[in-house]
Parts: structure tokens; sequence; C-alpha cells
């Protein structure tokens, strides 16, 4: 029988740097298909920021207007999902332009946002993936042949289930193939685990407490993860405690793997015969939505929302010595 209360897992937490009130610019919305997500993150964080003390603008921005980044600010915090946001593209800007802001630098995101490159890092570090592939529009004829369902096929970089499909007869699995190269230029081919799906939010140094996700639809999808209501978010795990505890610690060394810091979470798949977990991914930017699971991670380990935000507010300035 599992506890009740599971403990974060820890590693070398600094101490937190108080900061006063600041002038934080919110980013949100973006030009991806996660914008309408992003809007509700960015609100989320600015209500809550604001109610804090702060003084905050929440902006939306686009690859053709950065203008918001002109806004003189003592930190951004960055609520982008998706392309450009997620994928080092901003955080290259922000960079250059000297600003402090929220989250993973620019080299980690783009590396995170590529799930094959974050795959082949996983594998350097000794960490489980599903097997995989990588498919372009002269091979799909050839990975048809070569792989037996069921199997997931996804786009390379993208977020929030977009144009994810798990498949489970043979003859659907040209057609998603195709489709998801002709969207995205390449296709990630996926082994699917059979078994329940975990995902474990990283703040600063802390693995929160793993949350099982269970939901009525075929996976976890964009409709399950931002619109059902009866999607379910369990902490109280059927699982070894000891496997939940290594599953924090993978997680943990998975996000030092691709460089993340601040916050990330880490999506995991567990072998439902033989309790094996596999990691699918990091993101870099997750949700901040009333249905999203870093923030309901944090409040199982008595983390607000507001002091989520303002640890990550936090975590931000100390780096640029505030």
């Amino acid at each position: 029988m599992n506890r009740t209360t599971r403990p974060d897992r820890v590693q070398a937490t600094p101490r937190r740097t108080r900061v006063a009130q600041l002038d934080i610019t919110v980013l949100a919305g973006g030009p991806s298909d996660e914008r309408e997500v992003s809007l509700v993150s960015g609100q989320c964080v600015a209500g809550a920021l604001a109610r804090l003390g702060h003084r905050v603008s929440m902006c939306d921005i686009s690859p053709d207007d950065i203008s918001a980044l002109e806004r003189p600010a003592d930190l951004v915090f960055i609520a982008l999902h998706g392309a450009f946001g997620e994928d080092g593209t901003v955080q290259r800007e922000l960079e250059l332009r000297g600003i402090p802001f929220t989250g993973t630098g620019s080299a980690g995101s783009a590396l995170a946002m590529d799930k094959v490159r974050s795959k082949a890092r996983f594998i350097e570090a000794g960490l489980p993936t599903p097997r995989f592939d990588v498919v372009r529009g002269p091979r799909v004829s050839q990975i048809v042949r070569r792989w037996r369902v069921p199997l997931v096929v996804k786009p390379v970089d993208s977020g929030s289930s977009v144009d994810t499909y798990v498949i489970r007869a043979h003859d659907r699995f040209r057609q998603a193939l195709a489709e998801v190269v002709r969207k995205h230029g390449q296709a990630l081919v996926e082994e699917y685990v059979e078994g329940p799906e975990l995902t474990v939010g990283i703040l600063g140094r802390r693995a929160l407490p793993p949350i099982e996700i269970r939901t009525r639809r075929p996976f976890y999808d964009y409709q399950a993860k931002y619109i059902d209501d009866d999607t379910e978010y369990v902490f109280d795990i059927d699982l070894p405690e000891a496997l939940l505890a290594k599953m924090q610690d993978m997680s943990l060394k998975a996000a030092d793997a691709l460089a993340c810091r601040d916050f990330c979470r880490v999506d995991w798949m567990v072998d439902r015969v033989t309790h094996e977990p596999y990691i699918l991914e990091i993101n870099t930017i997750p949700g901040f939505t009333s249905h999203s699971l870093l923030p309901k991670a944090g409040t199982r380990a008595s983390v607000s929302f507001a002091d989520l935000c303002q640890q990550i507010v936090e975590l931000a300035m100390s780096r640029a010595g505030a």
C-alpha cells in the first residue's frame, strides 16, 4: 500500500533568494498551435504575480512583433507553449538583449523541443526511452512495412499532443504517418508502452510528487489535457514506492541531461507487466492552467499556485544577481 504523502526528491536545493516587488512582463499567446492554452497560462500567472504585489504586464508576442521585449522590466516570465516560445527562439532573443527571464535557456529549450535529440541525450544519460525512428517523406512506405502496432506517431517538435496518434490498427498507420509528415516535414514513430502514464514536475532542484494521468480517451490528448472535466489526476498510485522514488530521481537526471532549469515536467510511461519506466519527453514550459499538472503537483507538495510562480521568479532573479 502506498503512503498517502510521498516526499519530494531533492538534490542540493539552493537557499531561496527573496526578491522585492518587481516589474514583470508575462509573455503569452504566440503563433503556435498551443496559443489558446498559452493565453490562459499567461492570465493565470499574471494574476498570481499581481496578487503578490508585482507590477505585471501580460503581452502577446509573435515572430513579426517582439515589441513586448522593449518594455522596461526587471524580469520576463515566459508562459509561451510550443514553437517560437518553447523552442529557444524567444530565449535566444532575451539572452542577446541581456534581459533576465524564467525557465530554461535557449540551448536547453531547443534540445528539449526536439524529441529526437532529447531522446538521444536520454540514452547517453542511461535513461530508458521507447524505441523510435524518424520518418521523412521518402521513408514512409519503408517504415510502414518495418513497424508493428501498437505504436505512436507524433511530430518531432510539437507539444500538447497536437497531431499525435496512438495507432492500434495497421491500416491506420500509413495515413497518420503521411499526415504528420505532410504537416510537419517529418514524424517520430515510437514504440507504444502499454501501462499507466505518469508525470513528474520539477521545481528548482525538487522532484515533486508523481501524478498518474487517467483519461477515458485512447491517450492523454489535447482534449483530455485542456477540455475534458473527467480526466483524473491521481497521487495515490498503485505502483511500488521504490519505483516512484526512482522515477523522481531519474526525472532530475533527465532535466540535468537537457540543461533544464527553474521548472519543467517530465513525462513517463510504465510498462503494466514489467513495471519498467520509459521517459517520453520533457516539457520546459508546462501549462499553468487549472488543468495543468505542474501546479497540481506543487499543491500536493504544499506549494500554492502563487508560491509556485514566486519561486520561479526567485530562481530566475538569483541568476541575474538580484
